[in-house]
């Protein structure tokens, strides 16, 4: 998924010198940004209160959207670097094409996920034949600094673990939760779930303490840790915790993203982390020249032009403002 901001602002994250060491309750209001032609985003991280939860940098919460008279999602190709991309359906469906030549239809509750190392581009759209809805994420993980120069992959894993209970199905996308461990490939430790919960459903889940954890509201009315929490928002809840207590007042669909504290600083620009603004302008100029990324085979349409960097320095600071 690509930052279409034609004025992305820099985010400075990573950083334990802002990580809330004890068990709160900090809910995250979303940024409205427009992505492609006819798609608008609800943006969660990164936050004017919070940049970061684990490795997860970026959460795009979109639709229901009903798309049955229009194109739907039109992203062009792309770059991207320093990052994976997770791409995650309540409904329809998206075509992802990239340029190490994969192409994949992905569906309701399976994992796409692309990592790009050192540099790939990629495009993501509608099919021509599609649903009539449009419902999902978008997220990225940020790569440490040992594996961010790694030779980009793309995973389509459409069978993945589930943790049940009463009223409860969690989906493991990435990393374990209760012992269900996620096939797809991760460099740091890290939790995603997708929670579906019935009506009435009054459960307690399993956490890391050592972990951070986020609960983005995907659908349906449910209460984490007693806090109503509404569709396209986010409740940062902190570590220290063993346990979470989710009640569901309706039908509820709910995202659980975690993981260890990312220690180190990094900077966020358009579609790229990295760790200098050298990086990051070396970065924009090969994707101009069209070096490094690659092609994207089979996208009717022009590639997107980087917008310009801003005037004043990156640099590197910590998590939060």
């Amino acid at each position: 998924m690509s930052n279409l901001d034609r004025a992305p602002v820099p985010s400075v994250c990573g950083g334990r010198g802002f990580v809330v060491a004890e068990p709160v309750r900090e809910l995250l209001s979303p940024r409205h940004v427009k992505l492609g032609e006819s798609t608008e985003v609800r943006r969660l991280l990164p936050n004017l209160g919070r940049r970061m939860i684990g490795a997860w940098a970026f959460v795009d919460h979109y639709g229901p959207d009903d798309i049955a008279d229009e194109p739907g999602m039109q992203v062009p190709p792309h770059p991207h670097m320093g990052l994976q991309t997770v791409s995650w359906l309540h409904e329809g469906e998206v075509l992802h094409r990239d340029s190490t030549g994969s192409l994949q239809t992905i569906r309701p509750k399976e994992l796409g996920l692309m990592t790009s190392g050192r540099a790939i581009s990629h495009s993501e759209e509608s099919p021509k034949s599609h649903a009539r809805f449009l419902h999902g994420a978008q997220l990225w993980v940020a790569l440490p600094d040992a594996h961010r120069h790694t030779e980009p992959r793309f995973e389509h894993h459409a069978e993945l673990p589930t943790v049940t209970a009463p009223g409860l199905t969690a989906t493991v996308l990435l990393g374990d939760l209760d012992g269900a461990t996620s096939p797809g490939t991760t460099y740091t430790p890290i939790v995603g779930a997708d929670l579906a919960l019935a009506r009435g459903a009054d459960v307690r889940l399993p956490l890391v303490p050592d972990f951070e954890y986020g609960v983005l509201s995907m659908s349906g009315e449910v209460h984490v840790d007693g806090v109503p929490v509404l569709p396209g928002s986010m409740l940062y809840l902190g570590c220290g915790r063993g346990e979470l207590p989710l009640r569901a007042e309706s039908d509820a669909g709910v995202m659980l993203l975690g993981g260890e504290p990312f220690a180190e600083e990094l900077i966020m620009w358009w579609n790229f982390v990295g760790r200098s603004q050298e990086e990051i302008v070396r970065a924009r100029e090969d994707w101009m020249k069209g070096d490094r990324f690659g092609q994207v085979q089979g996208y009717d349409g022009e590639p997107l032009r980087a917008p310009e960097l801003p005037e004043l320095p990156l640099k590197p600071r910590g998590r939060v403002r």
